[in-house]
């Protein structure tokens, strides 16, 4: 395998970022996603135009006005976060608590207050948890908490994180399934979705990062353990491409990018020496998936809990899309920094 040099993560993630502010994105989860992605390019570049870009377009949004949260919505979070972070400006701030008192107070939920994935206003998916709420919501309550140091707020995070686990993780083999329906007490189509386990892995994977005494966290020490042996399980159902399937463990579907990115950033942030080779492997496979323009190739459509395995493998994969963009972006700046850290 070629050996990947430092200015061609640059040049990819330049790319990409430049690709992604052209895409007419709204205030939603694909653009929660892909804007993460941008901040992440951010703190390693210190790219002033990209917090720019970022800064102007919440601006003009909010001027049009924002839309009723979800937790879909919720993932625009983070980047409200960073420019907070990174501004001061209280206008920023006030969107993150309006966000937060959503999740804590309006935002339905079912049995240990787990969140109910929601797309809408409406009660779209009556008591069901999907792994995507752990990016769209849990994460960013995490990060919330941390910043605020709201103890509460922590613990609401790391239940979500917990219940997620015991309703999504397969013991056996150690991968996730998509989504879990506590109405019907099933997972139900039981399918091992690529990207599903790439939110899981990729938000697990952040826990140590933000918590600095993680270990004095019952609900952490699942965690370790849950991404542990996920991870352990995801090494083997790496193509030799270096990606993983939108069904991990269906030879027959499809390669996905936006999966192979998360699962191969969770790989880097967990930081397991021993997972190097997979995340070189994977880096070199999504790096032929990006084009000199900056579009991130093979990444599947937006999907719900699809009925079957056929439904999976049929969902489009010839667009770009916001996730994928951002998921990218967050496996090259990872990767970039690990070299940086390495050097």
């Amino acid at each position: 395998m070629e050996k990947i040099g430092n200015q061609d993560l640059i040049d990819a993630i330049t790319a990409v970022v430049k690709k992604t502010m052209t895409m007419d994105l709204t205030w939603e989860w694909p653009c929660g996603v892909a804007y993460y992605g941008i901040c992440r390019a951010w703190e390693l570049t210190k790219n002033q135009e990209y917090l720019d870009f970022l800064a102007d377009w919440t601006k003009q949004y909010q001027k049009l006005g924002l839309p009723a949260w979800n937790v879909n919505t919720c993932a625009m979070g983070h980047m409200m976060l960073t420019l907070y972070q990174q501004t001061g400006e209280e206008f920023y701030h006030d969107i993150i608590k309006s966000k937060i008192k959503y999740l804590r107070e309006d935002a339905l939920r079912f049995g240990d207050r787990v969140l109910q994935h929601t797309v809408s206003s409406e009660n779209d998916f009556p008591e069901q948890c999907w792994a995507d709420t752990l990016f769209m919501a849990a994460f960013f309550m995490l990060r919330v908490g941390v910043m605020e140091k709201d103890e509460d707020l922590i613990l609401d995070a790391l239940n979500q994180y917990y219940w997620h686990i015991q309703y999504l993780q397969n013991k056996e083999t150690g991968l996730w399934y998509h989504g879990y329906s506590h109405v019907a007490q099933s997972h139900m189509s039981s399918i091992h979705w690529g990207r599903a386990n790439a939110w899981a892995a990729y938000t697990m994977a952040q826990v140590k990062k933000l918590l600095s005494n993680w270990y004095l966290y019952p609900q952490c020490m699942e965690i370790e353990c849950s991404l542990r042996d996920q991870l352990a399980a995801l090494k083997f159902l790496q193509s030799e491409n270096g990606l993983w399937r939108t069904i991990l463990d269906d030879g027959s579907a499809y390669e996905e990018v936006s999966a192979s990115c998360g699962i191969a950033a969770a790989m880097i942030d967990n930081a397991n020496p021993l997972h190097l080779p997979y995340v070189e492997k994977a880096v070199a496979g999504v790096l032929s998936n990006i084009t000199a323009d900056g579009r991130v190739l093979n990444v599947s459509g937006g999907t719900a809990v699809m009925k079957d395995a056929n439904g999976y493998k049929q969902v489009p994969k010839g667009w770009i899309q916001g996730w994928g963009q951002g998921l990218a972006l967050a496996l090259l700046t990872a990767y970039a920094q690990f070299k940086k850290g390495r050097e």
